[in-house]
Order: structure tokens, then sequence, then C-alpha cells
């Protein structure tokens, strides 16, 4: 079993950034992927960025490219979202999770644990 908890969501003007964070425990050790997706109202769960455990290769979406950034503290067990410039159109929940098996990271079908969410709203 692994745990994940996310936390620094919140409320933000147009421009502005936040970071989230996502506490892993549990049987972390055989993990392959950490993943952040978000959720608007309405809208299919889509990916937002990942990050391989070993090799510590990063994948954003091109929507959040340039804007995003996705890092982790193996110290802490932790994996981070930092978004600047953020846009309206990124409000959502955010949720990390995790996959075990290697491959696409994208799909959010194929991770097997996910988080509570935190909500991310940006006013315009």
């Amino acid at each position: 079993q692994v745990q994940l908890v996310e936390s620094g969501g919140g409320l933000v003007q147009a421009g502005g950034s936040l970071r989230l964070s996502c506490a892993a425990s549990g049987r972390t050790d055989s993990s392959y992927a950490m993943g952040w997706f978000r959720q608007a109202p309405g809208k299919e769960r889509e990916f937002v960025a990942a990050l391989s455990r070993g090799a510590g290769s990063t994948y954003v979406a091109d929507s959040v490219k340039g804007r995003f950034t996705i890092s982790k503290d193996n110290a802490k067990n932790t994996v981070y979202l930092q978004m600047n410039s953020l846009k309206p159109e990124d409000t959502a929940v955010y949720y990390c999770a995790e996959k075990k098996l290697s491959g696409n990271v994208y799909s959010p079908a194929i991770y097997h644990y996910w988080g509570q969410g935190t909500q991310v709203t940006v006013s315009s």
C-alpha cells in the first residue's frame, strides 16, 4: 500500500505561483513514477506532469510546459509541482498519483494509488 497526501493548493490571481507537494508513505520502494493530474468540473482527469523515480526523467503536458515544473526530494519522499504564470484555465483539483509498472506515464488509468486532491483556483 502507498499513501499519498497533497498540499499547497489555494486561491491565487492570474500570473501568480503555487507549489504543490505530495508526500508519499508506505511501499514506495517499488514505484516506477509519480504523476500529477488535474480535473476541472465537467471535464475528464488530465495529465499534467510525471517523474520517473529511477532515472528521474520528467514529462510535462504541452498545456503547462514552460510554466510548471515537477521535482522530487528523495530524503523527504516528496514530489513537488511548481506552478508559475498561472491562468484561470489551470483551475482544477490537482491529484498526485503513483504507478508501479514501467511505460506510459500519461494515462490516469494505469496509476495504482491516488491522493485525495487539492483545489487550485486561479482568478482572473
